[in-house]
């Protein structure tokens, strides 16, 4: 059974930066996709981002964009989420979740997922 782990949110100031973690463990080699998403109170998860593998393979939403950066060290079995140019709006809980090869902005897709780790942003 695949377990995540998320780390690293906080409260910060908009323009401010986070880096999130997303630790597996019992046998996420096999899944090949490391997504992220984020649900905000009174709203649906919504895709953030993923990575297949690689850097060289990753996608993003377009509210993040250009301001959000995913990479994935194998050697840890663990993924990153580069946050930067932070705004209120990126407020919420953010989940990592793992996933066979598919459609990696496809929430239904994602088999596993972590905990949760809140971020907050002011104004």
């Amino acid at each position: 059974q695949v377990q995540l782990v998320e780390s690293g949110g906080g409260l910060v100031q908009t323009g401010d930066s986070l880096r999130l973690s997303c630790t597996a463990s019992g046998g996420t080699d096999s899944y090949l996709i490391m997504g992220w998403f984020r649900q905000a109170p009174g709203k649906e998860r919504e895709f953030v981002a993923a990575i297949v593998r690689s850097a060289d393979t990753a996608s993003y939403a377009d509210s993040v964009e250009g301001r959000f950066t995913i990479s994935r060290d194998k050697a840890k079995n663990t993924g990153y989420l580069q946050m930067n140019s932070l705004v209120p709006e990126d407020t919420a809980v953010y989940y990592c979740g793992a996933r066979p090869p598919g459609d990696v902005r496809s929430i239904k897709g994602y088999p596993y997922w972590g905990q949760g780790t809140q971020v907050t942003v002011s104004s």
